[in-house]
């Protein structure tokens, strides 16, 4: 039996943010293991990672197909808990486990604090995003976009910010990109990706559930066990868990 404590941490809110303390959890994981697959050669470094976008239209995945452990995580570009995630978070532990062949990401990218606090700068930037797809740089410009991310109350991913920090990613800042970014040219895709959000809350978050949110092996980790997120020791742990034991996570009631 294995077990895995979660202290202090804060609960996510679209767009607030509400300090808590989370009550002491415990999830239990319980039940044998499975052999662990034979290893293959880590990939160089992230920018190495496969990157592509999924039949569905809106979902963006990145790492080893064949990986048995998969994240979906749900994201806003403006939102600081999705920052917080992405750069002292757990983000930086899920990396190391791609890199290693043992977890791969899904991604879907969300718009809504753009109509909760006025301007476009979730939209652009999604719309940024999926353009640095095409040009096969997503992994790398997620990473800049959310290490310079502007604060939240503020517009601050223009058209003119998000070329400035793709000139940080190799071979990115070409016409195609910059023309694609000026124009909106997947304003569809970000349409339908904050829909893809929206749906994954069902009847009871029509708005969706709030980012970040994560979903392992097709289970979601509750909104009052988000904080665990942004703790990067507490995170791991958790990964290391469902990749020891996944069927073990899967019948875990939470």
């Amino acid at each position: 039996m294995v077990a895995l404590f979660i202290g202090e941490g804060k609960r996510m809110v679209p767009g607030r943010r509400v300090a808590v303390l989370c009550a002491a959890a415990v999830l239990m994981l319980a039940g044998c293991g499975q052999k662990a697959a034979q290893a293959k050669p880590a990939f160089e470094s992230a920018g190495k990672l496969p990157e592509k976008l999924a039949k569905d239209g809106t979902t963006i995945l990145v790492g080893d197909p064949d990986a048995r452990m998969t994240v979906h995580l749900y994201e806003d570009p403006r939102c600081p808990y999705c920052e917080e995630f992405e750069t002292t978070g757990g983000s930086p532990e899920l990396r190391e486990m791609m890199l290693d062949h043992r977890a791969k990401a899904e991604y879907t990218l969300a718009s809504f604090l753009d109509d909760r606090l006025g301007g476009g700068g979730s939209k652009r930037a999604v719309n940024a995003l999926r353009a640095a797809l095409e040009e096969g740089k997503f992994v790398e410009y997620h990473e800049v976009l959310f290490a310079n991310q502007p604060e939240e109350s503020v517009d601050g991913y223009t058209n003119t910010y998000l070329l400035e920090l793709a000139s940080q990613v190799k071979d990115l800042d070409g016409p195609e990109f910059r023309a694609a970014v000026k124009n909106m040219k997947y304003r569809s895709f970000v349409t339908a990706s904050e829909r893809a959000y929206e749906t994954v809350g069902g009847a009871k978050e029509p708005e969706g559930p709030g980012t970040p949110t994560a979903v392992i092996n097709d289970k979601r980790i509750p909104m009052k066990y988000n904080g665990l997120l942004l703790n990067r020791t507490a995170f791991a742990n958790l990964l290391q868990q469902i990749s020891d034991k996944p069927w073990d996570w899967v019948a875990t009631s939470l």
